[in-house]
């Protein structure tokens, strides 16, 4: 190993005369089998700088953390910035982050120059020698100071006036422990599974679950079409119904489809009970949507006796909380729908407060929306039939996330009956 290190650093030692800026840098973690490392190497250099890798201290057993310091290097201090941010994705941490630096907004809805593009790791800013903790860590945001107040901020949000970190330094991130064996909710090697027993899986994500609940958080789910057109709906009200779906992000087409089923017993047309389509069952989703825009809201047509069943019933049955935001492509859409999608992402981030899990079910858009939002300390489990929509999630960013590739029909009745134990689908 020793040879090898050397060997790379005289490797690397001849284009560090050509660089002008260096900073030593610092990662924690499972690096070797977790192929951190290499990772981090290959950014570096992808960015257009260089490495010496200075110090590596690599653990005996396969519980033990390694510890890495890097001296980095780039043409110039604005590569160096942007290659720290992309390092710190990684939880990479510059040794002596220094002091945060500040740059006023001036302009409505635009960072300034160079400012810091946030990751979604627990993340602390220093700033007249005084450390402070971000709020509500979200990717792809920046970082506005106010008063004792760190927070992240969408870029629409930005306002004329605001104090926003521009840089690097003074910056500091932690990546959310890897679990390596045991019971608790890191319940896979690999970020995607199809071959693991599947009713082990129910049951982690139904313990996910429970110690969510126990801890008084919430469980967010985020669900696609396929939750109705699988015939899984009555498994998800049953969970509802249990408590186990405090929040529900979704799109147009779920809530359409399940009002569909509610009041035709067809999906798309296609009756649930049979499995084939029905005379004039196209537009029996149009219909449904008529009914309720005639209503006024979902809530309203549950009120008024219109709406007895379903996923979208139970919900507002149980005083439980949904966004729906739209696309081009819906019909109606539903009066619920927010169809100004920064309008719906601020509705999205509103319902985050107190989320301890998140499940993911039959929506590649809705989940990658969805991960891109959530801070990194929240479990995420992704269920889907394409294995694309899984791993989809970690290529955005989404680091914490656990992929499940499986029928999301089978999977949603096997975790009702996990859930809820007298849940028995006639």
């Amino acid at each position: 190993m020793g040879r090898r290190l050397a060997d790379l650093s005289h490797r690397a030692g001849a284009i560090v005369a050509r660089v002008s800026v260096t900073e030593n840098v610092e990662v924690t973690g499972h690096l070797m089998d977790s192929g951190i490392l290499s990772r981090v190497l290959d950014d570096i250099r992808q960015y257009g700088g260089d490495w010496v890798i200075k110090h590596i201290d690599v653990g005996h057993e396969a519980s033990d953390t390694s510890r890495a310091t890097i001296t980095v290097t780039a043409e110039d201090d604005d590569a160096l910035q942007r290659l720290l941010m992309r390092l710190q994705t990684r939880g990479v941490n510059q040794t002596d982050p220094g002091e945060a630096t500040l740059a006023e907004a001036d302009m409505d809805g635009v960072f300034p120059d160079g400012f810091y593009s946030t990751t979604n790791l627990a993340t602390r800013v220093r700033i007249a020698g005084r450390w402070y903790d971000v709020e509500n860590p979200e990717m792809d945001c920046g970082l506005v100071v106010d008063g004792e107040r760190v927070y992240t901020l969408p870029m629409s949000d930005v306002r004329v006036g605001m104090q926003v970190v521009i840089g690097a330094s003074g910056i500091r991130v932690t990546a959310p422990d890897v679990e390596k064996s045991g019971d608790s909710f890191g319940f896979m090697e690999s970020d995607v599974s199809s071959e693991k027993p599947q009713a082990v899986l129910v049951r982690q994500v139904a313990d996910g679950m429970r110690d969510a609940k126990a801890a008084g958080k919430k469980v967010l789910w985020v669900g696609g079409p396929g939750v109705v057109h699988t015939g899984a709906a009555p498994a998800m009200v049953a969970m509802v119904n249990a408590g186990f779906v405090d929040v529900l992000f979704a799109g147009n087409a779920l809530a359409t489809h399940d009002i569909e089923s509610s009041l035709y017993g067809t999906s798309l047309g296609v009756d649930l009970s049979m499995g084939h389509g029905v005379e004039h069952g196209h537009e029996h989703h149009i219909r449904a949507l008529n009914t309720i825009r005639k209503e006024g809201s979902i809530r309203a047509a549950v009120e008024s006796g219109v709406l007895t069943g379903g996923i979208m019933h139970a919900l507002v049955k149980h005083e439980k909380r949904f966004v729906l935001v739209g696309s081009v492509r819906d019909d109606g859409p539903l009066p619920d729908v927010h169809t100004d999608v920064i309008e719906g992402q601020r509705a999205m981030r509103a319902e985050l407060t107190d989320v301890g899990f998140c499940l993911m079910v039959a929506t590649m858009l809705h989940s990658v929306a969805t991960g891109n939002i959530l801070p990194a300390s929240i479990p995420l489990v992704c269920v889907d039939i394409n294995p694309a929509t899984v791993t989809k999630l970690a290529d955005r960013g989404s680091s914490q996330a656990k992929g499940i590739v499986t029928d999301v029909g089978l999977f949603l009745e096997q975790l009702a009956i996990e859930l809820v134990p007298d849940y028995r689908r006639a």
